[in-house]
């Protein structure tokens, strides 16, 4: 069989496995299963075990449940509640006042949350509610908070930098700080348009009033706890004063004080914090297993390696090649969730930027900027259907993704200019210390 006609089938087998519901971790851990007692035979089944133990024996993944467990404490701190406060009294005049408050806020909170959901639930359970008793249009409303929450994949911490870069074995400190200016970028590009948008069309936002010059320098004393935080992990990366890892760390105990600082930290919710990172620790190590044992048998198979060394021998255009990948992820977007995306195309893809001449660091954070488009892209965009979670009743699905569709071209402009531009990406982690 050639090597094209097996990867087609692998492939094959692995879309059916995520279209019939299999979860991705069971879908490339029996795929491989399989692939190994077909390919190998049975007396090479140990791999599953020294690769398992190999991926997870990584100091850079004690990052993860840090960072989640980081974000639970902020989330049941209150701090996003106290930043919107802040921010829209801040905002309150200018056009669309509260949709920029809760653009900046989604910035704030992605900077230590780590995942769009999160930012995505945090920002909408306060913001959503508050913007339509003021009689904002709910498809601004909606589509602004999907769109705003999707930078938590991106803007440092990222959960998704930190598997990539373990997966690729890259600076997880240069991914961060290559995410740092195109989260800063598209978060500046949605607020300009909403702007825009609402000074043509005040009706969308009715500016608020009565906010005294007192209000509003009272309410900054809210936000410089997580506001200090946030630089404080930012510019120790950047600095190369400690890694992701003992950053996290250090974060969850100042996470912790800002939550008993603000008496809103119970027992209870430390508990409910905990089983969450729980929760979702284990289901990252399991699909990190299960990606790392697919790309060792397609690495073995030389399937990866045959695919790059086919395409440079075509001659083609890289930058063709790129828009062909992005085009790829765009499309499975659609019917898969970011992580799921990452971890099966990874081992694919890689070898192939690298055989091309491009920087893995700059391909990586490439890869999440796209993966934004995936939070908000139909049918199954997970940030869609949060916001629907937490919107009042008369606001319908349809409105969220009318709402969000201006957002998605913002995305795409945001993505083509990060390929067309890499420095935006790149800058920053060349000048790291």
């Amino acid at each position: 069989m050639e090597w094209w006609h097996l990867l087609l089938v692998i492939l094959s087998c692995l879309l059916l496995l995520i279209f019939m519901g299999v979860p991705i971790a069971f879908s490339l851990g029996a795929l491989s299963l399989t692939l190994v007692l077909v390919m190998l035979g049975p007396n090479q089944l140990i791999i599953f075990a020294t690769t398992a133990f190999g991926q997870i024996d990584n100091f850079a993944l004690a990052a993860i449940p840090l960072f989640i467990f980081m974000a639970e404490i902020i989330l049941h701190s209150g701090v996003s509640s106290d930043a919107f406060d802040m921010l829209s009294k801040w905002t309150g005049r200018v056009p669309g006042g509260l949709a920029v408050a809760s653009q900046l806020t989604c910035t704030m909170f992605a900077s230590v949350s780590g995942a769009s959901t999160a930012t995505a639930a945090a920002v909408g359970r306060i913001a959503v509610p508050e913007m339509l008793a003021r009689n904002y249009d709910k498809k601004l409303t909606c589509g602004s908070i999907a769109a705003g929450g999707a930078l938590g994949a991106l803007i440092p911490p990222s959960i998704y930098m930190i598997i990539y870069g373990t997966l690729v074995e890259e600076s997880i400190g240069q991914l961060f700080m290559g995410g740092v200016v195109p989260g800063l970028m598209l978060s500046g590009m949605f607020i300009v348009y909403i702007m825009v948008r609402c000074y043509f069309k005040p009706e969308l936002a009715p500016r608020l009033e009565g906010i005294t010059w007192r209000q509003r320098w009272r309410s900054l004393y809210k936000v410089w706890a997580i506001l200090f935080l946030a630089l404080a992990m930012i510019i120790s990366i950047y600095l190369g004063i400690a890694t992701p890892a003992e950053i996290a760390g250090v974060g969850c105990f100042f996470a912790m004080a800002i939550g008993f600082a603000y008496r809103r930290l119970t027992w209870q919710s430390i508990k409910g914090a905990f089983m969450s990172t729980c929760r979702i620790t284990c289901f990252i190590g399991w699909v990190l297993v299960a990606a790392s044992l697919f790309g060792f048998v397609l690495s073995y198979l030389q399937l990866p390696q045959q695919l790059a060394q086919w395409l440079v021998d075509l001659a083609a255009s890289p930058y063709l090649v790129i828009l062909g990948i992005n085009i790829i992820l765009i499309f499975l977007g659609c019917i898969m969730d970011p992580a799921g995306i990452l971890l099966v195309t990874i081992p694919i893809f890689v070898p192939i930027i690298k055989a091309l001449g491009f920087d893995p660091v700059w391909f990586g954070v490439m890869f999440v900027v796209n993966t934004e488009l995936a939070q908000i892209t139909p049918p199954l965009g997970l940030n869609l259907y949060i916001i629907r979670g937490v919107a009042p009743e008369g606001v319908s699905l349809k409105d969220i993704l009318v709402g969000a569709a201006p957002f998605m071209v913002l995305d795409a402009i945001g993505l083509a200019l990060v390929i067309i531009f890499p420095a935006i990406i790149l800058w920053l982690p060349s000048t790291m210390m």
